[in-house]
């Protein structure tokens, strides 16, 4: 499938591809170079913060005075920033 680039350099996300991957408004997609190639793989990065809620809901009786879900998110944050900066971005 192919897909044009606008000026701003967007890309629009086939309709079936979108529809397949459960990718709406507001999701993360994941840009990796293949190397050698000129190649991009690209991925869908789930939505860790509303994992973490809905997981970390579970077991808020375990640490009732933490906001558990806030700092795995936070964590999570800033693992995809030192990611980023290791990538040179």
């Amino acid at each position: 499938m192919l897909a044009q680039v606008s000026d701003e350099r967007m890309v629009a996300i086939p309709e079936e591809i979108g529809r397949r991957l459960g990718i709406e408004p507001g999701d993360r997609l994941d840009w990796t170079l293949v190397e050698g190639s000129d190649a991009v793989l690209v991925r869908r990065v789930t939505d860790r913060g509303a994992l973490a809620r809905r997981l970390c809901g579970l077991g808020k009786n375990l640490a009732p005075d933490r906001d558990l879900a806030t700092e795995i998110d936070a964590e999570h944050e800033r693992e995809d920033q030192d990611r980023l900066r290791s990538l040179g971005a």
